[in-house]
């Protein structure tokens, strides 16, 4: 029982045949060894490799569990009989495999050849994968208790912090991860089930009627893309701080680039496909869609800049009419990239949402706007150029679309 349902999950996971696993895999080995000949070291604390291993890991497996696209496959193992355990830590399992092996795997390559390490740290990183897949999966199970796996999540983060550069520290996470385990053995398939809320359903009803409505109440329904604009926001205000230290006004169009990494707000249409459909088959339906989407992005990008010009007034009191025109200039540009891209080439053929979170051409835009950042910062004569460049992509996105 326990292998059918793995295997289940695995052939949605990783295809039928399993074949993206073998083309992750090469990829890891290339970018390992790509680092490793180019003699590129970095000098990293042993905490921190922790640090970045089992955050990323359990993050990415939280996405993984919490995804709304397993629902189907969920449904339908649950309405067989099933052995509890068995099929828990099955599902676990196949979710862990794919969080390591597709997601965590090329973080670990690139730190195996930056860094320096003994076998000891190698094992020790290997078991922070493991621990975290199995934290994640226990403290999912214990939403319901929310407050119980954050405390529970901030005590191991801490312990990371201080103790991670122990070399006993790794039995620590062993026997957290045990208890882990025992949490999972008491739980049930069904704890790991989402219905279809309500309020989404209402989402798709209305969002005909009105636009706007369709875009806060799709962000409402989607916390993790509310949580990523107010980590955005929190920079924005800690930005000018760091960048004081800095070569002067110079580094404030990279400011405006670091902002635009709001990434999630600009794959509206890769990630639901019903909505793709509905805009590009219904007639009238492109520019209504478009120009509004592009608004909307604006706008929220916009609201980081005038955070992030707040806060460099606060402490160096010098906000110029030139970075205002730069703040207005770089939000427009990345909201008018994010749509054509968007429009043209939409992100499919990912299995769960965790796929869509991760695609690289998510990161076109915003490496785009660190070059012109770039660009503007080292000669501000390219800005007229660059205005230009973008009243093109605005009529294109006017008249193409």
């Amino acid at each position: 029982m326990m292998r059918m349902t793995g295997k289940a999950f695995a052939k949605k996971l990783f295809g039928a045949n399993y074949e993206r696993l073998p083309r992750i895999l090469f990829v890891d080995v290339i970018v390992f060894w790509g680092l490793y000949i180019a003699g590129f070291q970095v000098q990293i604390a042993s905490f921190i490799r922790v640090l970045m291993i089992s955050t990323f890991t359990a993050g990415v497996m939280w996405q993984a569990i919490s995804s709304k696209d397993n629902a189907v496959e969920l449904t339908a193992m649950l309405m067989l009989p099933y052995r509890r355990r068995e099929f828990v830590f099955s599902y676990v399992g196949v979710l862990g495999a794919y969080t390591v092996l597709t997601k965590t795997g090329l973080l670990f390559a690139v730190l195996l050849a930056v860094s320096a390490w003994n076998p000891v740290e190698l094992v020790g990183m290997i078991l922070c994968m493991v621990h975290a897949v199995f934290m994640a999966a226990a403290v999912y199970d214990l939403r319901k208790y929310w407050y119980v796996g954050g405390l529970w999540a901030a005590v191991i983060v801490a312990a990371i912090l201080f103790l991670g550069n122990r070399t006993w520290f790794y039995l620590l996470l062993l026997v957290n991860g045990l208890f882990a385990v025992l949490i999972l053995w008491r739980a049930d398939g069904y704890d790991f089930y989402q219905k279809e809320s309500k309020k989404r359903h209402v989402v798709r009803q209305r969002k005909r009627v009105s636009l706007w409505r369709y875009f806060f109440r799709y962000l409402s329904c989607h916390k993790n893309y509310l949580l990523n604009t107010a980590v955005m926001w929190c920079v924005a205000l800690v930005l000018p701080y760091f960048f004081s230290e800095m070569a002067g006004l110079s580094v404030i169009p990279v400011g405006f680039a670091i902002l635009s990494l709001n990434t999630p707000i600009c794959i509206l249409l890769s990630c639901d496909p019903d909505l793709e459909r509905a805009v590009r088959f219904l007639p009238g339906q492109k520019g209504c869609f478009c120009i509004p989407y592009c608004l909307f992005i604006f706008l929220c990008n916009m609201a980081a800049d005038v955070i992030f010009l707040c806060s460099w007034q606060i402490q160096s009191g010098s906000v110029t009419v030139l970075m205002i025109a730069e703040a207005v200039f770089f939000a427009l540009q990345s909201a008018v990239l994010s749509v054509l891209l968007e429009w043209f080439y939409p992100i499919r053929g990912w299995k769960i949402e965790s796929d869509l979170w991760h695609h690289p051409r998510k990161y076109v835009v915003p490496v785009v706007m660190f070059l012109l950042a770039g660009a503007v910062s080292s000669c501000l004569v390219l800005l007229p150029v660059l205005l230009v460049l973008l009243a093109v992509e605005i009529i294109i996105l006017l008249f193409m679309i």
